[in-house]
């Protein structure tokens, strides 16, 4: 088992030193979903829901969300972002009655330290936006799994789930 870098000498969290590490491009991509009815299918697909564009409103959400990571997530490092994108998919089977948008965040640095907290906080970010702006149409909605897709660079390699 490796070491845990995490702890310090008295066993206490601490934010690893990242200062030795040498920049290399840097992305992750994450998923979650969002289940819910008929109802609030139809109001984001016509653009009927009160609050306004639920896909814009979640796609700024996740971007801010993956910005300010490190203000939520207590160990992560603060990162300059070169970019990050949310997509939304629709996975729907009326005759069983199941309603579901799929959203991938994708982020993208250049630094010594990984984005794969930026990509997971903006997509769950943004499946509460969702959340929040539907759910006067039905709050039974269910957020998940969330779960990381692939990882590149850094030490560790590349990573994708297979």
């Amino acid at each position: 088992m490796s070491e845990l870098t995490h702890f310090n000498a008295q066993g206490r969290a601490k934010m690893v030193d990242v200062s030795d590490k040498k920049d290399s491009v840097r992305t992750a991509r994450s998923t979650t979903s969002v289940l819910l009815n008929k109802a609030i299918y139809q109001q984001i697909k016509e653009g009927t829901n009160k609050k306004g564009d639920v896909f814009a409103v979640a796609q700024v959400a996740g971007i801010m969300a993956a910005k300010n990571t490190a203000q939520i997530i207590p160990m992560c490092h603060p990162l300059a972002l070169s970019g990050v994108d949310i997509e939304f998919q629709w996975n729907v089977d009326e005759d069983a009655n199941h309603y579901e948008v799929l959203l991938t965040a994708e982020v993208k640095t250049k630094g010594p330290t990984g984005v794969e907290m930026e990509a997971l906080t903006a997509a769950s970010a943004a499946a509460l936006t969702i959340y929040d702006m539907c759910k006067a149409a039905g709050k039974e909605m269910v957020i998940g799994p969330t779960m990381l897709l692939q990882k590149t660079g850094g030490k560790s390699g590349d990573y994708l789930r297979k």
